[in-house]
């Protein structure tokens, strides 16, 4: 069998699923078997493929048609700009959330700032922060040892891991710092919502990523509360929210001190995330 019959086959399977996806997943299963980048595949159709191959190819085609991301089966997920470990003790890095990330970076100038990332997972936003500010140090939670592990291990990867400390702490023990930067991309799925979510987020996703209780707001709460204490005066908190929670979330900042600076849109230009500054401490 040749790659370009293979790709066209996997493509076809992937398409019977409804996979959006299928061609682009199709060639990223491939080149992940050939050990190429998916640009010489594609310029390699006529090279014919070794019997292990396909096989190889159809096992991991087979967790694609069962609806696991392709970002756990390649156990990687790009994002900005650099490859992070992925598996499903994490949330799979989304390109909303490189928004944020920009938006940072494009509006701060402090100088070796130290900053927390609360709920880190893979390690993905404060990882990208480190990289791009001079000087800074960071620190980054979360209740999910197996998710810290990945995050060193791609703190490690990007030469950052004297940069940043991972702790295995929830929001509510983290004592005694004081952080002039805070993000937190939170669980905010209203817990009634999770089973309307797609199958490939529902199913293998960590619940705990997603769940943000009743009105999706739980955890959000913590972190604008928990900020009010370990966030230094006109420090920033840069937080992920949900569709529609923008107005509460505002209303909660303010009723802790927070001035909101910038709202940011997602692709679907929904309001997805906020940046504000701590005025006055409660």
């Amino acid at each position: 069998m040749y790659i370009s019959q293979i790709i066209d086959l996997g493509s076809k399977a992937l398409k019977e699923k409804k996979i959006k996806s299928h061609i682009l997943d199709s060639e990223l299963i491939l080149s992940e078997i050939l050990r190429i980048s998916r640009e010489k595949i594609l310029v390699s159709s006529d090279k014919k493929l070794k019997n292990t191959h396909v096989l190889s190819f159809n096992k991991l085609l087979k967790r694609r048609l069962h609806s696991e991301p392709i970002a756990y089966i390649l156990k990687r997920k790009e994002f900005f700009s650099k490859n992070f470990y992925v598996n499903k003790n994490t949330l799979i890095p989304r390109p909303d959330t490189e928004l944020l990330v920009e938006k940072i970076l494009k509006v701060y100038k402090k100088k070796n700032p130290y900053i927390l990332d609360i709920g880190t997972g893979s390690g993905c936003i404060i990882l990208s922060l480190l990289q791009n500010i001079e000087n800074s140090r960071g620190v980054g939670i979360d209740i999910s040892k197996k998710a810290l592990d990945l995050a060193k291990k791609n703190a490690q990867k990007m030469k950052l891991n004297k940069k940043c400390k991972f702790v295995h702490k929830p929001i509510e023990k983290i004592y005694g710092y004081k952080f002039d930067l805070i993000v937190s991309n939170p669980p905010y799925i209203p817990v009634s919502q999770i089973k309307n979510l797609s199958k490939d987020i529902k199913q293998f996703e960590p619940r705990n990523a997603l769940d943000g209780g009743n009105d999706g707001l739980d955890v959000i709460k913590k972190v604008i509360y928990k900020s009010t204490t370990i966030l230094k005066k006109n420090g920033l908190l840069a937080i992920e929210i949900g569709n529609e929670q923008y107005k509460k979330v505002l209303q909660i900042l303010s009723l802790y001190g927070f001035r909101n600076r910038f709202l940011i849109k997602d692709y679907q230009k929904n309001i997805r995330c906020l940046i504000s500054v701590l005025k006055w401490k409660i």
